[in-house]
Formats: structure tokens, sequence, C-alpha cells
């Protein structure tokens, strides 16, 4: 299914009975589910399994593509919400069988670009791209701190003031909660909110700055080693 969303347009909490594959050629999608935040920049697509409550945000103008996948059919991708790299080949089927009948012949043109479209996304690439959230109420204020102001350059000791306990609980906490320590949790978050500014058309040096960075190649550098993608492209697809 192709459909396009204008900038800050949402989807609602809902669910899908089959497995299902967002992609967007253009823009920047956020997903939201209990237990993770994630974002998807252009050219990279979310596989998200059966029954998984999620909401969508829209930043930029995004022009969506959506397969529906029966329930199964992937086990080993589907045991959780996934950003997946986007190939070539894999994005021109995708778009090749938005262009099809929505309900297809077996054997018919349709269903072998879908046979296709399997064989690519077995071999596809899994992105670090999920924001996972905090449970524990210290580490929920210290979280909601960093997301309303992610250049917020304060030390785990810090933080651990305004959370009320030490720097040695508050880096378990990290650990525990979120699966990484502070550094690394807080520069995903940076990414996250630079990748929105991206796709609204602010400069690099100025999302850099907005970001805690001093000079635009290190941003760059950081940036590209994370999110796969350089941030020239995020605000070429604008």
């Amino acid at each position: 299914m192709a459909k396009t969303f204008t900038d800050g347009s949402t989807i609602a909490l809902h669910r899908h009975d089959r497995d299902q594959l967002l992609y967007a050629i253009s823009g920047v999608m956020r997903l939201q589910t209990k237990l993770e935040a994630s974002v998807v920049p252009p050219d990279r697509a979310v596989y998200i399994p059966a029954g998984t409550l999620h909401s969508v945000s829209i930043h930029g103008t995004v022009d969506m593509r959506t397969l529906y996948i029966a329930k199964g059919q992937f086990r080993d991708i589907a045991i959780g919400v996934r950003i997946m790299a986007v190939s070539n080949l894999l994005r021109e089927l995708i778009l090749a069988l938005s262009e099809e009948p929505i309900t297809y012949e077996s054997d018919s043109r349709g269903d072998r670009i879908a046979k296709l479209i399997e064989l690519e996304l077995e071999r596809a690439k899994e992105l670090s791209l999920s924001i996972p959230l905090a449970r524990d109420p210290r580490l929920q204020r210290i979280c909601a701190a960093i997301l309303a102001n992610p250049a917020d350059d304060r030390t785990l000791g810090d933080w651990s003031e305004l959370a009320g306990a030490s720097p040695r609980t508050i880096a378990r906490l990290f650990q525990r909660d979120l699966g990484m320590n502070f550094n690394k949790w807080r520069q995903r978050i940076r990414f996250h909110n630079a990748l929105d500014d991206l796709s609204r058309g602010k400069s690099i040096a100025k999302v850099a700055q907005l970001n805690g960075y001093r000079s635009s190649s290190a941003f760059s550098a950081a940036f590209v080693r994370e999110m796969g993608i350089a941030p020239s492209r995020v605000s070429e697809h604008d």
C-alpha cells in the first residue's frame, strides 16, 4: 500500500494481525512501542511483528510504502521491532510491488516480486536505531530531561543528583534498564533529534551545534558510525 503523510502527522496507537514492513522513500518516521522508540530515516525500513502495539509520528513529508506479511513468515526477523537497511534492489522491489493489485494471483508478477522481497529481507542488515525507554522512576527523570535538551552536557555525576541516587547506581540502572551506558544512550538521543532537524532542512553545522558537537566534521563522522547514513543524505531527501 502507498500513502503520503505531511509533516507533523501521527498514526495513533494500533496493532495488526499480520507482520508489517514500513518503508519511507522520503522523510523520517518515529515509531514508539511500550518498550522502545525507533527512528526510521530515508531508505531504511522498520519491521513490526504482528500484534505489536505501536504509534507512528511523521517528520517531513513521508512517502510511505507498507507491506503486510503473513504472521510467522519470517520467524528469525519477527522477534521484535527491527530497523533494516534497504538495498537498491529491495527499494525497487517494494516500489514495484506497490504498483501491483493488493490481492495478486499465485505465480503472477506480484507474487514473483513478493518472493524476491522475501529473499532480500532475509539478508537485510539490521541497524541500531532504537532507543530503549526507562522503567525506573529515577532514570525516567534523567531521560526526560535529556530528551527535552539533547545538547545538555552535564555529566553522569550531575544527573545522579537530579535523580537522588549515586553515580554508581545510575550507571547500573542504565545498563540494567536500557542495555547501554549513559554516554551511548545520550548519543543515540542526539542522533534521533538530529534526524528530525535534518529532515526539516536545518544545516549540518546548526544541527551539530544543537546536539552538543563543536564541529560539523566530528558530528558527521559520529553520525555515520551510529546511524549508517551520512547526515547530508537525510537532507537530500527533502
